[in-house]
Parts: C-alpha cells; sequence; structure tokens
C-alpha cells in the first residue's frame, strides 16, 4: 500500500536537488544537508541506496559527491518513488479485516495508488527542474547547465 514516508520525499527532494544544481563538480551531501536542513549521516543513507539502485552515481575523493547516473530527462520520478520507498521501514500489509475490507476497501486503494504511480511515471526529473527554473527556486539557478549526468 502506498505510504510516502519522510525518508521517501527526502530521497526524492536530493535526486532533484542534484540535478536542479548540476555543474561540473559533484554535489556534494554537506551542501544539499545544509539546503534540505536534514542531518547529513541520514541523507548519506539514502544517498547509498540511490546509489546501489543505479539512480546516483558517487565519486569518491575531496571534491567528491554525487551525479546523477542518467540524464535527467531518462529517470521518471516514480521510478526514485519505487526506490525510496522499497528501502524504508515496511509495515505490515494490510489485506483488508473482514469481507468489505478485502473486496472494497483493499481494491479502491490499490487503483488509487495505481493510478498515482502511472501520474509519477509520467514526470521526469527534468519536467521538475524545468518547473523548479520557472518559479527561480534556490541558489542552482543558473541559465546555462553543464552536463547532469556522467559516463
Amino acid at each position: 500500500m502506498l505510504r510516502i514516508s519522510r525518508k521517501s520525499l527526502l530521497a526524492l527532494e536530493a535526486v532533484i536537488d542534484i540535478a536542479y544544481n548540476a555543474r561540473a563538480e559533484p554535489v556534494q551531501a554537506k551542501e544539499i544537508t545544509a539546503r534540505q536542513g536534514v542531518p547529513q549521516r541520514y541523507l548519506e543513507q539514502v544517498m547509498q541506496h540511490l546509489v546501489r539502485a543505479g539512480i546516483l552515481k558517487g565519486v569518491r575523493g575531496p571534491r567528491g559527491g554525487y551525479r546523477l547516473a542518467r540524464e535527467r530527462r531518462r529517470i521518471s520520478i516514480g521510478e526514485v518513488m519505487r526506490i525510496a520507498m522499497s528501502f524504508d521501514e515496511s509495515e505490515e500489509e494490510f489485506d483488508g479485516g473482514s469481507d468489505l475490507g478485502r473486496r472494497v476497501v483493499v481494491p479502491l486503494i490499490a487503483s488509487l495508488q495505481e493510478e498515482l504511480m502511472k501520474k509519477l511515471d509520467a514526470m521526469t526529473i527534468e519536467d521538475v527542474c524545468r518547473q523548479a527554473r520557472a518559479l527561480s527556486l534556490g541558489p542552482g539557478v543558473v541559465e546555462k547547465r553543464d552536463a547532469d549526468f556522467t559516463i
């Protein structure tokens, strides 16, 4: 069942932050934590999951940090959310406590979840970055962008 936790939202915001603030050098975790106001240790755990899942690429060293593993237009919001939700501490799945729950409530929620994920799959990180640029948000506002990923 769909449960968007703080950790899932943090993961999504971190990926968007990296894409939005992309430049020649990797985006450092301390920069992201300063913008998001979360502890760096907490963020690092989330980032490592995203690296293992192939969304981000970790760059080691004193000038290291994170980059997108693929182009912004090739990463959907739905993909990031599925990955983020997979590493959340999960509750026991509710399968309905009664016949009404099993045959009406659970299918209703499953249908809504499916619709939401279809909408999230149709949106890319590029779409969200374009929206943020249109709003002139944050320190990452630049007219010309450098590469947002590396090969």
